[in-house]
């Protein structure tokens, strides 16, 4: 299984990232192993997980939640699905 994971980092900001193993990369990235991005913006709080089958699967869908803004991935985190149809319509 692979996991594509949110973070709240001890600034208010987001992280996403993708593993097979949840539990070690959450304590790498709290340990300053993680990333340069957390590293100085520790402890970090997991927020939201989505288990795939695939690699391919798992990181397509990391790459698509890193393009999102924070108000569109605190959506997903709260589950408000009418806030995440709302900012998820195309703007002419």
């Amino acid at each position: 299984m692979y996991y594509v994971y949110i973070l709240c980092c001890s600034d208010g900001s987001f992280y996403i990232g993708s593993t097979q193993n949840l539990r070690a990369r959450i304590h790498a990235h709290n340990i300053g192993q993680g990333s340069t991005y957390t590293f100085k913006r520790r402890p970090v709080r997991l927020m939201y997980t989505e288990v795939f089958d695939t690699e391919t699967q798992a990181i397509r869908r990391e790459r698509q939640l890193k393009r999102w803004s924070a108000v569109k991935k605190k959506s997903l985190i709260d589950g408000n699905l009418e806030t995440l149809k709302r900012l998820s319509k195309r703007r002419s």
